[in-house]
């Protein structure tokens, strides 16, 4: 296996990651614009569309949250390369027919099918960990999700880009393109050793099922592992139900329009620009430091930096407060990553990765329908400050049960 190793990971490391830049270009140029996409299959009232925004942004996390450890562990046991391609041909084809609605429950449903097919984040990372020296899972971990943050940098602003040239509905025949693109890259390019994989009792619907199961009780049994789970989920779930709602942050400072897109845009490419930055800081912090304890660090920053939203008064202020996003949210990824990485081995790293995958989308899923909701009730600059509350009071109930675990049972001895 050295020689394979030696050989081949440096190879396949350059095609995941260009693959990963490409494809993430593709989905972020129309993530942040769902309202516009709304407003142009008919939905007017202000409610409606913010409701509806939290739905269809949240539908695809929603399905790969479910779908991740799974497709994780099928990984572990047939190649995690096949997923790789699996997952990219699905978003070439699934958002290559969104193109085409003409409802917002048509949206809806085949954001869903993106979800339930094309997680490409775990199955890549896997690809390039399996082969990658031990002291360097932290680096090549953040260094993959750097490539995603590069695509959020560039999306945004191609999709304003397009839409202004050809309307909004030509961005997702694009994006089909690209993701096609990206896996051809790996289809001629990355290599896999057929060693690191799990042992598999056969390939039915039953022993997929029961590895899944038995891959998920070994994981949850980890506890630095159930951390990293809690705290990404909370960090997203905050991250997840205020996101989507940016163009209508935007908007409630009297901006409209082509201007409001262009603006938006701008603020998912700052976010974008500043992860780019941190990420490999927190992958390297993590190595120094520990994973889990850089995840602490980060999820307590990224509650501090979601609350400053709701004082922001002009869009310059959004800016800054959404670079502060960039370099704070974007730690507790990396780090649950690299605990994912350094407490599992080889064989079952892919459902590893596949659970805190599921852990984020699944947060970002219910965030984005839950902040829809209620930022129908509650105002959007209130909710930002309930998404940072949310955050500190995960981590505080965290704190106590590590101190509860950490106090030695008292004595109970016989009474003379």
């Amino acid at each position: 296996m050295g020689r394979f190793v030696r050989s081949s990971w440096t190879r396949t490391y350059w095609a995941v990651f260009t693959a990963n830049l490409v494809t993430s270009v593709g989905i972020m140029s129309f993530l942040p614009f769902f309202p516009s996409m709304l407003e142009e299959l008919g939905l007017v009232d202000p409610s409606a569309i913010a409701a509806w925004t939290g739905a269809v942004f949240g539908a695809a996390p929603l399905a790969a949250a479910v779908m991740g450890p799974v497709w994780g562990s099928i990984g572990d046991r047939l190649g995690r390369k096949v997923m790789v391609l699996r997952a990219m041909l699905a978003v070439s084809f699934f958002v290559g027919c969104i193109g085409f609605v003409r409802t917002p429950l048509q949206l809806f449903v085949l954001r869903l099918c993106q979800g339930v097919f094309s997680g490409f984040a775990p199955p890549s990372i896997t690809l390039v960990s399996i082969s990658a020296p031990r002291e360097q899972q932290g680096r090549v971990a953040s260094s993959l999700q750097a490539s995603l943050a590069v695509g959020t940098l560039i999306g945004p602003l191609l999709g304003a880009w397009v839409q202004g040239l050809w309307g909004i509905r030509s961005i997702f025949f694009v994006v089909a393109v690209l993701s096609a693109l990206g896996a051809l890259l790996v289809h001629v390019w990355a290599s896999e050793d057929p060693g690191q994989r799990a042992a598999s009792a056969g390939l039915s619907a039953g022993a997929l099922f029961a590895g899944v199961r038995d891959d998920l009780r070994e994981l949850l049994a980890n506890p630095r592992v159930r951390l990293a789970l809690i705290l990404l989920f909370c960090v997203q779930f905050g991250f997840g139900a205020t996101n989507p709602l940016l163009e209508l942050l935007v908007g409630s400072l009297g901006h409209e329009g082509e201007e409001r897109r262009h603006l938006t845009a701008w603020l998912f490419t700052a976010t974008a620009a500043a992860g780019l930055v941190a990420t490999p800081l927190w992958g390297r912090a993590g190595d120094r430091f520990g994973h889990a304890r850089t995840l602490r660090a980060a999820s307590l920053a990224a509650a501090i930096v979601l609350g400053l939203h709701a004082v922001a008064s002009a869009w310059a202020l959004i800016l800054a407060a959404r670079v502060l996003v960039g370099l704070t949210v974007t730690g507790s990824t990396s780090a649950s990553t690299g605990v994912a990485a350094t407490e599992t081995s080889p064989a079952r790293r892919g459902g590893a990765f596949g659970a805190m995958f599921s852990a984020r989308a699944f947060a970002v899923s219910l965030g984005s329908l839950v902040g829809g909701a209620l930022a129908s009730l509650i105002g959007i600059r209130t909710l930002f400050v309930a998404a940072a509350l949310a955050i500190v009071a995960a981590i505080l109930a965290l704190r106590a049960r590590e101190a509860r675990d950490a106090t030695p049972p008292a004595d109970h001895g016989a009474i003379a």
